[in-house]
């Protein structure tokens, strides 16, 4: 039998010692952070405050960029601290704090990317019923749900283990991961693991194949429409399918890592590629936006530029 023991902190291990870079490094990433703030925020006020830009993609877009600011603020301000620290532990509280708000994060941003693409669907390929089945009211229903529904679902799968009994209090990695904590566990984890089967099915069955239809629609119409269709798909999908694929490359290089053995590659990639999801998509996507979005990036220029 297995002994197992209440654990009170975890120990994060993937840290190391970089003697005085720390202080670099801590420049860097919070300079990173606020950079990441300012650019998610500017363009939340840019969209809130202009008329102009309140349509159903810019609300969606406002959505993802909250949803940023949420994940970046649950991971940097530790991330900072534990940089300069020379101890890496953090409480099993705070750990399942940190948990709930990162995986919380990326369920928010699956399902308004999903969001997104149903837009961007029904806007391409229905442009004369798009006012009436994109009504104010279901964008403010769908949005609800791109929240609620994650919060939830994250919150089911920490009740299921916080019950688990413990082994260990070794996790390495820079930040708290739910599979870490469940392989940590003695106990029976069948309920964990059904909940992971059903939750992998829903995505692939939900997310991939409703962004899949929504796009081979796109592309149906694109190629049959007229040249006017083509460039308005190409200016609005563009931006969307990069983000699409830079959040999912992300997540892939973190779900490799958690499921196989890493220990060959250098520890510094190791930690760069587990970091990518939650370090570069945050300013990735108001950048993209920012800069390929015509009535963004005109607004943006007319409010940077007109006192100069």
């Amino acid at each position: 039998m297995v002994n197992s023991t209440q654990v009170l902190y975890f120990t994060l291990t993937a840290y190391f010692d970089a003697g005085l870079f720390k202080y670099l490094l801590f420049i860097i990433i919070m300079s990173l952070y606020i950079s990441i703030i300012c650019a998610n925020v500017f363009l939340i006020v840019i969209i809130c405050m202009n008329r102009s830009l309140h349509e159903p993609m810019y609300i969606f877009l406002c959505s993802l960029f909250a949803n940023e600011l949420q994940g970046s603020s649950g991971f940097f301000p530790f991330f900072l601290s534990q940089i300069i620290s020379d101890i890496h532990t953090i409480s099993l509280p705070f750990c399942f704090l940190q948990i709930f708000c990162l995986f919380s994060y990326i369920n928010v941003q699956l399902c308004n990317l999903t969001l997104m693409s149903y837009d961007r669907y029904l806007a391409i390929c229905y442009p004369l019923q798009y006012n009436s089945l994109m009504t104010f009211n279901k964008v403010a229903v769908l949005i609800a749900l791109t929240w609620i529904y994650p919060f939830t679902e994250v919150a089911v799968m920490l009740s299921l283990s916080a019950r688990l009994q413990l082994c260990g209090n070794i996790i390495n990695k820079v930040y708290c991961d739910h599979y870490s904590i469940v392989k940590l566990s003695c106990s029976d984890t069948a309920a964990n693991n059904v909940r992971g089967i059903v939750y992998t099915v829903c995505v692939v069955t939900g997310v991939v194949s409703l962004i899949s239809y929504t796009y081979f629609k796109i592309l149906k119409v694109c190629f049959s429409g007229s040249k006017h269709t083509r460039q308005k798909a190409i200016s609005t999908c563009t931006p969307h399918l990069a983000s699409l694929l830079n959040f999912s490359f992300g997540c892939l290089f973190e779900i490799i890592q958690s499921r196989f053995n890493m220990s060959g590659v250098p520890n510094f990639l190791r930690i760069f590629l587990s970091l990518y999801f939650l370090t570069c998509q945050p300013l990735f996507n108001p950048v993209l936006y920012g800069l390929k979005m015509s009535k963004i990036r005109s607004l943006c220029k007319s409010l940077l530029f007109e006192k100069m």
